[in-house]
């Protein structure tokens, strides 16, 4: 605990990255608000999330994200025991278990698993970083996020483990993976991917689910599936009859998306769909812009951390809210199938919102940790005294 005090005294408060905790304010207060204009119920629960992932920011961005590295294999522990304990003592709905639920809060623990893969993988990769492009690393590295990737699978949650992938990648792309390994990977990849996409198409296919296959088919073809691509169609006209300014939040326009009904859980998936109606272009912009200046905080903290764990965490973190970003208003605008993902810091979920903000105080924490760094270079050059003879350009 000493420890953990003395590091503390040394950040400075104008090194904390204002900038970046700013923006994640402000779209989450924009959530809060369209959350309550989707539906009253869930916006105090949401208000409850922001102040305990604010608090949670500040506990975790002023703990040495060092220190935590070094409990690594035990995070990567954690996050595998609670995908575990899911499958055994979660709460089924909709035909998934991927919750836990205690006097009346959910919590799921795959949201949080994202955070804690990342930091697992920022360890193993710094560890082995001289031999990231051996087979042996690369098969382990792949063995240890299978494992994760499959229980979220089993669960099931197809788009979560998506992007748990997803940010592996990222991660082990920063990490140095070779440029050879990575043509190798796209000359199977590509092609892989054409093939499944027309196994999956056909009659009868056993690959995926039958409410995933059904979601590929209603986005495909929505006319031969009206009953699966509804929301979609909807959001997509919802976005469309906003136009410039929308139709105002807690309007009672009867053919609105939440008053007519037109889109189920408004407040959480498409919740990008009840932003474009009722703060129209401008406010749509304004969340897309929001989440790409997190982004780009969190990749130009990565830019100037002081080794490599805290540049993955840093692009772990930005392909996390980036990725899931984009996906989920690629979903509601048509342009991807539906795939159930919630919009970071906007959409209704206190696990996802409080995992958030854990994410981004380990950022700040790499921030203060490069400051620090600098901090103390600077220093010993200042409290440096050349003791030896004199030599020309010496004084």
């Amino acid at each position: 605990m000493l420890a953990i005090l003395s590091k503390i005294k040394q950040y400075h408060i104008r090194n904390y990255n204002f900038k970046l905790v700013a923006y994640a304010v402000i779209l989450s207060i924009i959530g809060i608000m369209i959350i309550g204009s989707a539906n009253k119920d869930y916006q105090s629960k949401q208000t409850a999330g922001l102040v305990l992932g604010l608090v949670c920011m500040v506990v975790v961005s002023l703990v040495d994200y060092s220190m935590i590295l070094k409990l690594a294999p035990l995070i990567y522990a954690l996050s595998v025991i609670l995908l575990v304990l899911v499958q055994v003592a979660g709460v089924e709905r909709n035909n998934a278990k991927r919750w836990f639920e205690i006097n009346g809060f959910r919590f799921q623990p795959s949201e949080l698993s994202k955070i804690l893969l990342i930091l697992f993988f920022a360890w193993f990769f710094m560890k082995f970083h001289e031999r990231l492009n051996t087979f042996l690393v690369l098969l382990i590295s792949l063995a240890l996020i299978a494992v994760p990737l499959v229980l979220i699978l089993k669960q099931p949650d197809l788009s979560t483990t998506i992007v748990t992938a997803f940010i592996y990648f990222a991660l082990l792309f920063i990490a140095g993976l070779s440029y050879k390994i990575i043509l190798g990977i796209l000359a199977v990849s590509v092609p892989g991917v054409m093939i499944f996409i027309s196994l999956i198409m056909r009659p009868g296919q056993s690959i995926l689910n039958n409410y995933q296959f059904e979601r590929i088919a209603g986005w495909l073809h929505p006319e031969d599936y009206p009953e699966i691509a509804y929301q979609q169609t909807n959001s997509i006209t919802a976005i469309g009859s906003g136009q410039l300014l929308g139709k105002g939040l807690n309007n009672t326009d009867v053919t609105s998306v939440k008053m007519g009904g037109f889109i189920s859980e408004p407040q959480t998936d498409f919740i990008f769909a009840v932003a474009g109606e009722e703060t129209g272009f401008v406010g749509s912009v304004a969340i897309v812009i929001l989440a790409l200046l997190i982004t780009l905080e969190c990749i130009l903290t990565a830019r100037k951390a002081k080794d490599l764990a805290g540049r993955l965490i840093c692009s772990g973190m930005a392909a996390f809210i980036g990725f899931q970003t984009f996906v989920n208003i690629s979903v509601t605008t048509g342009l991807m199938p539906n795939t159930g993902l919630p919009l970071p810091f906007v959409s209704y979920g206190l696990t996802s919102l409080v995992t958030l903000f854990i994410g981004l105080g380990l950022v700040l924490n790499v921030g203060l940790q490069q400051v620090k760094n600098a901090n103390r270079v600077v220093q010993e050059k200042d409290d440096f005294v050349y003791e030896g003879p004199k030599r020309k350009g010496f004084s």
